[in-house]
């Protein structure tokens, strides 16, 4: 198999994905020293996403975990960190699981904790991607990804989700035990687990799912021990979330990157909008089944899970994107690209970045681009074309 390395068109795109990662953070550097990033001239929080998880974790430090699901004493308490009004809501939507990791950074400053936060889960992620792809260049292209941008900029937690699906998928066949307890970890976001049973099942991995299953339940048992307040208050806090960013759309629907955000957005009532979304998953789970239950490659099949999980959920923002990295390495894993992939993955990130200028869902395109590059290879099509290294 040909190596980046190997094309003039490979170090020219490792030329521009490496320029365009430096970009990313000499914005950042320059946003932090005009206070329009992390902190205020008086060294106070900026409201970013980041900002929930700091504040919820101080909450839980000094024994009020339960009060971050209390939205409007979360607002308040936010408002005296930041000595303003934020002007909106930066709730706390977590199962307790969150709790443990958000409770350190409360231990840190807010500016060292944001910068610490990102610093690690990035890490983190970028070494999954390197691991899928097997080769260390793939985690370059991954940082250059416009997503990895905005999970840069609000401290979201996209890359440590994506860190954690890669490593349930890169342990599955060789540590099924260890691959189900990462599952299990994923429940702190579970519409992006839903679809992984399903492959797990068909995919005959029987160890893997049962380690799952018994980390999700030990989970939710330590979680009752150490917080059952806290647990009682997640669950009747999920109809209010629901509410508040589904039906309601109080985030905006065109921040939905989802089949349900699109069709909200032109006008769609809640209830034809779920049915669509329920419809989608129906077709992404039998999708999953089907595909893990065949003999294709190993790594066709996990690149097909984490696009189908993207295109699963109605509840799905652009820092969650990092997962669509995944699918892409494991394509990169499996063979070089040819001409007409690399043009269809370039344009999914494309589609990504115009989210910043173009107020619609272009996940939901970039999440069906890569899964058409599924497609294909599905239907052996790639295999009459023309290879190139992976320039993407």
């Amino acid at each position: 198999m040909a190596k980046a390395s190997d094309s003039s068109l490979s170090s020219w795109a490792l030329a521009v994905a490496g320029g365009i990662g430096f970009a990313y953070l000499a914005d950042l550097v320059l946003l932090a020293v005009h206070h329009q990033w992390l902190v205020d001239a008086g060294g106070r929080p900026l409201a970013t996403d980041f900002l929930s998880f700091w504040s919820a974790g101080l909450l839980a430090l000094h024994g009020h975990a339960v009060h971050a699901y209390d939205w409007p004493a979360m607002h308040a308490f936010q408002q005296s960190l930041m000595g303003r009004d934020p002007g909106g809501f930066l709730g706390w939507a977590y199962p307790p699981l969150f709790f443990a990791a958000v409770l350190p950074l409360a231990l840190m400053p807010y500016g060292v904790a944001f910068v610490s936060w990102a610093g690690v889960t990035l890490a983190v992620y970028l070494a999954a991607i390197s691991g899928i792809a097997r080769d260390r260049r793939a985690a370059l292209f991954a940082l250059a990804a416009p997503a990895s941008l905005a999970c840069l900029v609000v401290g979201q937690n996209g890359f440590l989700t994506a860190a954690l699906m890669a490593g349930v998928l890169l342990n599955l066949e060789a540590r099924p035990i260890l691959a189900g307890l990462l599952l299990g970890l994923l429940t702190y976001k579970p519409h992006f687990g839903l679809l992984f049973p399903l492959a797990l099942l068909f995919g005959g991995y029987g160890r893997a799912f049962v380690s799952a299953a018994l980390a999700s339940l030990a989970i939710l048992v330590a979680s009752w021990l150490m917080a059952a307040g806290g647990l009682i208050a997640f669950v009747h806090h999920l109809g209010g979330m629901s509410r508040d960013f589904l039906s309601q759309g109080h985030a905006g629907f065109y921040k939905l990157q989802s089949l349900y955000g699109l069709l909200r957005m032109c006008g769609a009532s809640d209830g034809m909008a779920f049915a669509a979304q329920g419809l989608l998953f129906l077709a992404m789970a039998a999708f999953v089944a089907w595909l893990w239950r065949s003999g294709k490659s190993f790594p066709l099949k996990c690149a097909g899970l984490c696009a189908a999980s993207l295109l699963a959920t109605p509840y799905l923002f652009l820092y969650d994107f990092p997962i669509l990295a995944l699918a892409i390495a494991f394509l990169w894993r499996e063979r070089v690209f040819d001409r007409t992939e690399t043009a269809l993955l370039v344009i999914s990130q494309i589609a990504i970045a115009a989210v910043l200028a173009v107020n619609a869902p272009m996940g939901l395109a970039a999440s069906g681009l890569v899964l058409l590059v599924i497609a294909r290879r599905l239907a052996g099509a790639s295999a009459r074309t023309v290879p190139l290294a992976q320039p993407a």
